[in-house]
């Protein structure tokens, strides 16, 4: 299994899975401050007709190169509030 990366190597696509195991999305956004060191959390795209969903720092896992792991369950995703850019 790969080493777990830093929040600050996510890039735009990498796949979002839930704690069920079911992708929920991709990663539309890196929400944070670089300089900082401060992480906010995330844009998740769910789909095609879907707004994207807005993932809470503490609620992001494991992040492994190209996969990025939630805390929630696939439900729990559901029902997060829609991302606002």
């Amino acid at each position: 299994m790969p080493d777990p990366v830093a929040w600050l190597v996510v890039e735009l696509g990498w796949e979002v899975v839930s704690s069920d195991g079911e992708k929920v999305g991709v990663v539309r956004e890196v929400l944070g401050d670089e300089n900082a060191d401060i992480f906010d959390g995330l844009a998740v795209d769910p789909g095609l007709l879907k707004k994207a969903k807005y993932v809470p720092a503490e609620r992001v896992g494991v992040i492994l190169e190209g996969r990025v792991a939630l805390d929630l369950t696939k439900a729990e995703f559901d029902e997060l509030d829609d991302y606002e850019d």
